[in-house]
């Protein structure tokens, strides 16, 4: 989930990026997702940003490339449809960094064999104190199994085996104010709203007041580390960013 100063505008940007399509659109949301959703579990929704964009993102996409020329093919499209170079202290690196039209960072890696079969987004990649602790929760939360750990990083992948990875980076940078990305769950259309809530808290969701998330549709919590979600009302897929 991206607020968005103007929301049809960056959806645009990236449904062009990823060569996905918009699915919703309406003054309130736009919504974008693949052509082809088989074994793809997330969507990207934009909202009407509440607060202007402070710092660097928590939380940001890496996209996927199948060689060293398509990488340089996609940071070539990246840029002409409206991104910039950026510098947050990456050094010398083989992935590239960018911003999207709105100032939101993401990176174009270079190949590598993890991300081969991911689709357009290798991975949605959030910053964390403590990567195994958050990337726990988050799997008891998605239901995503712990597909590899170290002491730098964790990722998580569907049962499936297929779509992007959620991955989590440590840094020595708390977390501070609202995120302007953030994860939101979708629960099964079986499932007790009350009885998911409570299973969310037990794993180590902290429930917060009603409407501190804005207009954004969805029961709103946070994780262990404060970043905040929405337990949304059931729908084709389980998660958004």
């Amino acid at each position: 989930m991206f607020d968005a100063d103007r929301p049809r505008s960056v959806a645009g940007f990236w449904a062009e990026l990823l060569g996905w399509q918009v699915a919703v659109d309406r003054p309130d949301e736009v919504d974008i997702a693949a052509n082809d959703p088989d074994g793809l579990e997330i969507a990207l929704t934009f909202l009407p940003a509440e607060h202007a964009k402070r710092g660097k993102n928590r939380i940001h996409l890496d996209l996927a490339s199948r060689s060293l020329d398509h990488q340089c093919v996609q940071v070539d499209r990246a840029l002409a449809l409206g991104a910039r170079p950026i510098d947050i202290g990456q050094g010398a690196v083989p992935w590239v960094v960018l911003a999207d039209p709105e100032g939101n960072e993401f990176c174009v890696l270079e190949p590598r064999e993890q991300y081969v079969d991911t689709g357009a987004i290798a991975a949605i990649v959030v910053d964390t104190t403590d990567p195994l602790r958050l990337a726990a929760f988050w799997s008891a939360a998605s239901g995503w199994p712990l597909g590899y750990d170290t002491a730098e990083v964790a990722g998580l992948r569907s049962a499936t085996g297929l779509g992007s990875w959620l991955e989590f980076v440590r840094t020595g940078e708390s977390k501070s104010g609202r995120n302007r990305l953030r994860l939101d769950l979708t629960s099964f259309p079986a499932d007790d709203p009350a009885l998911e809530v409570e299973r969310l808290r037990a794993a180590g969701a902290i429930p917060l007041a009603a409407g501190s998330l804005g207009a954004a549709p969805g029961l709103p919590l946070a994780d262990p580390e404060t970043n905040e979600f929405c337990l949304l009302r059931p729908a084709p897929h389980f998660s958004t960013v």
